[in-house]
């Protein structure tokens, strides 16, 4: 089964149709992160292919704008179908490639098509207006557009949701796309690309470049005049970078970037809610989100009892191969993506936090890293500062709801918050306070295809998902039509 999944992959580049290798012959590995194996090798682009893939898109554009709502409608509920028919074979394909475990790659499958059936509906609901000008003379007719060649980047740790995410909704509008993965996980993105041709989206209108390059690859993309909109889900700092790139051309953009959300527990929370919640927001994905809970507040009445809890929940988890049955927290991306957990647990300790469970590199291979839980955190701590991204669980106290919002709002970023409280006079009051995008009001998972996705700051630009993530793929058009004004009997 593991054997047929992969090789049942394409392994090439997807353009215009077509699948076709590298131009300079290259290929790029794909490894395992529970073992360190190498799974196959894939296509690696270069810039030559990169501008074939936008030229691709540029061709098929206005086609495809042209073509009616409810066919692009149809093509993505048959691509949800299909999704669905095969959940087996693309949630073993993202364990492979990526690590979760195979529980969390179904959920992932599950919540990733549900993007392709929301943006089916989407389709056929692009509104217009029109309306009589004060005046009474004109007419004012408003429509909606696709913005264009659309260039999106995914990256690895949701490597089916990330990508129908932005997909869906491109497609919906009318838009082109060349999509580039992450490269260490392009598996699931080259699968999708077979489903969507099988379910019948036109050559040309969904490309996908992967390639260890994507500096030289997307900046002359970027700049040179045919992109019209970028969609990017990865760090701060390369969103920085894109955005700088895409003023010259002056880009429509969207960007989904780094996270460090805080999680209160006040005094009056439910701790069963409160432990639960806790740690889906903190372990969904091994912490490798970027709305993971990454620092923890908890009153000190309540702190001890919260912590042993926690500490005791973490524990019992079991670490392993996604693929084997039982397994609850598979291997992180890779050893780097490890030793920064690992380095941050250890600086933490040297400052003088106490580890309750977890914190030691564990034999054997893999990229492995056990559940982790901290308190006594110093205020110089590195990991108050830091995205974990790792299955380590950081636990500080507070004794006032202001010193709470005020520690919580101490950053750059404002992605998601979380919080627990009985009392919904507060629960309403912090949640305003809370400089965030996506607030979690005793649950640890805010992710819905329904909701607008995203963050404020220094955390991005634009929302994906719900009722407005198709607004980010169209451009309004308003066209004045004088009337001519009749007399009065």
């Amino acid at each position: 089964m593991t054997t047929t999944v992969v090789r049942d992959v394409p392994k090439q580049l997807f353009i215009g149709g077509g699948w076709r290798d590298a131009e300079s012959g290259r290929t790029l590995s794909v490894d395992n992160p529970a073992t360190g194996e190498e799974l196959c090798r894939v296509a690696d682009a270069s810039p030559a292919d990169g501008q074939r893939a936008v030229e691709a898109a540029v061709a098929a554009q206005a086609a495809w704008a042209a073509t009616p709502p409810r066919t692009r409608s149809e093509i993505l509920r048959r691509a949800y179908d299909l999704i669905i028919a095969r959940t087996e074979d693309l949630a073993l394909l993202m364990t492979l490639e990526m690590g979760k475990p195979l529980a969390e790659a179904r959920a992932e499958v599950a919540y990733g098509a549900e993007f392709f059936r929301w943006f089916s509906e989407e389709a056929v609901r692009i509104d217009g207006g029109l309306m009589t000008a004060p005046d009474g003379k004109n007419r004012l007719l408003v429509t909606r557009q696709p913005v264009g060649p659309c260039l999106l980047i995914t990256p690895w740790n949701f490597p089916l949701a990330m990508g129908t995410r932005k997909i869906g909704p491109a497609i919906a509008a009318g838009c082109t796309i060349v999509l580039k993965p992450a490269p260490q996980t392009p598996l699931t993105s080259l699968a999708l690309a077979a489903i969507l041709t099988e379910a019948g989206l036109p050559a040309g209108v969904l490309n996908i470049v992967t390639t260890t390059d994507a500096a030289d690859v997307v900046e002359p993309l970027l700049r040179g005049g045919q992109i019209r909109k970028l969609s990017f889900t990865g760090s701060t700092g390369v969103g920085r970078i894109l955005l700088a790139q895409c003023a010259d051309t002056v880009i429509r953009t969207s960007m989904e970037l780094g996270g460090n959300a805080p999680l209160i527990v006040f005094d009056d929370a439910d701790l069963d809610t409160a432990v639960e919640g806790t740690l889906v927001a903190k372990m969904r994905n091994m912490g490798e989100s970027c709305c993971a809970a990454n620092r923890i507040f908890v009153h000190t009445a309540v702190a001890d009892e919260f912590a042993s809890r926690l500490a005791a929940r973490m524990a019992a988890l079991t670490v392993g191969d996604g693929t084997r049955p039982g397994t609850d927290v598979g291997p992180l991306i890779d050893l780097a993506g490890r030793s920064k957990a690992h380095d941050l647990v250890r600086d933490a300790v040297k400052r003088g936090a106490t580890v309750l469970t977890g914190g030691e590199l564990p034999d054997g291979p893999g990229c492995f890293y056990p559940p982790t839980v901290l308190t006594g955190i110093a205020p110089d701590s590195q990991i108050i500062d830091t995205e974990i991204f790792g299955p380590v669980a950081a636990i500080r106290t507070f004794d006032t709801e202001d010193e709470a919002v005020a520690a919580a709002n101490d950053t750059e970023f404002g992605l998601a918050s979380y919080l627990f409280t009985q009392n919904l006079d507060r629960a309403l009051r912090v949640a305003e306070r809370l400089e965030s995008g996506m607030i979690g009001l005793n649950t640890g998972l805010v992710s819905n295809p329904a909701a607008p996705f995203g963050g404020i700051k220094q955390s991005g630009l634009g929302r994906e998902g719900g009722t407005v993530g198709i607004d980010e793929f169209l451009e309004y058009k308003y066209i004045a039509v004088p009337v001519a004004q009749g007399r009065l009997l």
